[in-house]
C-alpha cells in the first residue's frame, strides 16, 4: 500500500486513476479546489487537500509523507496561451517543487499529451525518441511543462506519461461523438486525407499511470541522452489506431445504431467553425472546445504514437478491445442520462 496524492483528481482521467488506486489498497489523498465537483470522489473515501497547483504554497503540505505523487491537473481550454501556461507549465514547476523540497522526493508521474509530441504527417506513430513539434499553443505548453519537469528531474524521480486521445466515463470534451451520432446519426470526419489516431480509455490510462510509478524509466538527471531513446517518456494507446470516419462507425455500432452518416470537413470548414468558435469564447469570456488553437490540432493531419515501450519496459497492454471500451463508455452515458 502506497501513500499518494493526485492532483487534478476531481477530472475526467483523475476520477478513474482514484479508483483504481482504492481498488488496489492505496491511501490516496486528492488535491482540489474550493470549486471542484467531489461527488464522483466521495464513493472511494480519499482524504481531500484544499490546495492549486498555481499556488506553490499550498503544495508543500500536500506532498508531504507521500510516496508517489501523480500530476493530473492541467488546462486543455484557455482564452489564451498565457492560460494554458500558467498551469501546465508553472503548475508542473510548483508540484515538482514541492516534491524536490522534501528529504525523501516523492516519485512524480506527470501527465503531459500527444499534443507535446505533435502530429504525424508521414502517418507513422511517434515513439519517445522523435524530436517534439507542437503546432497548437496547448501542445507547446504541455512541452514547456515537460522540460521544466526535465529540469528537476537531478532532485525528482519523474517519469512522464504522453497520452492520445482519452475517452470513457466522465469524459466531458468526448461527449459530443457519442451525443450527435446518437441523437442525429452525423459523424463529423475532419479532412479528406483519412487521418488517423491513436487513443486510450481512461481506466487503461490509469493502469499505465500506476506500472509508470511502480516500475518506469525516470527522466536522466542533467538531461543525459541515452543510445536507445529517452528515458522517463511513455506514450499510451490502445491496440488500433483507426481513420476517424471509422472511430464514429465504431461509436455508432457501440450505440446501438444501425447506420452513420459520416461527412468529411475540409480544412476551410474547420476554420471557419473553430474562428466562430473563437468570437464566440471572446464574447462570452468562456473557452469553447472549438477554436483557433483546436484547429491548429485538427487540420494537422493524423495523431498517432506507439506504446511500445509502455509494453516492453513496463508489461503494459490494455485491459479490453477498443470497442468493448467504447460500448462500456456508450452504456454509462446512457446510465447517468447524459445521452
Amino acid at each position: 500500500m502506497a501513500k499518494v496524492l493526485v492532483t487534478g483528481a476531481s477530472g475526467f482521467i483523475g476520477s478513474h486513476l482514484v479508483a483504481a488506486l482504492t481498488a488496489r489498497g492505496d491511501e490516496v489523498a486528492c488535491l482540489v479546489r474550493k470549486s471542484s465537483r467531489l461527488a464522483p470522489l466521495r464513493r472511494y473515501n480519499p482524504q481531500f487537500i484544499h490546495g492549486d497547483v498555481t499556488d506553490r504554497e499550498s503544495l508543500s503540505a500536500a506532498v508531504a509523507g507521500k510516496q508517489i505523487v501523480y500530476h493530473l491537473a492541467g488546462c486543455t481550454q484557455a482564452l489564451n496561451p498565457r492560460q494554458f501556461y500558467r498551469v501546465n507549465r508553472w503548475g508542473v514547476a510548483n508540484v515538482a517543487q514541492a516534491c524536490a523540497g522534501r528529504t525523501t522526493p516523492p516519485v512524480l508521474v506527470s501527465v503531459s499529451s500527444l499534443a507535446a509530441a505533435g502530429p504525424s504527417p508521414d502517418g507513422q506513430p511517434k515513439t519517445e525518441a522523435d524530436r517534439p513539434v507542437p503546432v497548437s499553443h496547448y501542445g507547446h505548453s504541455k512541452r514547456a511543462g515537460e522540460r521544466v519537469a526535465e529540469a528537476f528531474a537531478d532532485r525528482v524521480p519523474i517519469t512522464i506519461v504522453r497520452p492520445p486521445i482519452v475517452l470513457g466515463e466522465y469524459d466531458r470534451m468526448g461527449f459530443p461523438l457519442f451525443h450527435y451520432i446518437a441523437r442525429f446519426g452525423v459523424h463529423l470526419a475532419p479532412g479528406l486525407s483519412r487521418p488517423r489516431f491513436s487513443l486510450i480509455h481512461a481506466d487503461d490510462l490509469a493502469e499505465l499511470l500506476i506500472l509508470a510509478a511502480e516500475r518506469g524509466r525516470r527522466l536522466p538527471a542533467g538531461g543525459g541522452n541515452n543510445p536507445r531513446g529517452p528515458e522517463g517518456y511513455y506514450f499510451a494507446a490502445c491496440e488500433v489506431s483507426p481513420l476517424y470516419s471509422d472511430l464514429g462507425r465504431m461509436v455508432s455500432k457501440a450505440l446501438g445504431r444501425r447506420w452513420v452518416m459520416v461527412i468529411p470537413t475540409t480544412a476551410p470548414v474547420v476554420w471557419t467553425v473553430a474562428m466562430a468558435g473563437e468570437l464566440v469564447s471572446r464574447v462570452r469570456h468562456n473557452p469553447l472546445f472549438m477554436n483557433v488553437d483546436k484547429a491548429r490540432e485538427i487540420t494537422a493531419g493524423s495523431w498517432l504514437c506507439s506504446a511500445r515501450a509502455a509494453a516492453e519496459q513496463l508489461n503494459f497492454a490494455v485491459a479490453v478491445p477498443l470497442f468493448d471500451r467504447l460500448r462500456q463508455t456508450a452504456e454509462w452515458y446512457r446510465r447517468e442520462k447524459w445521452l
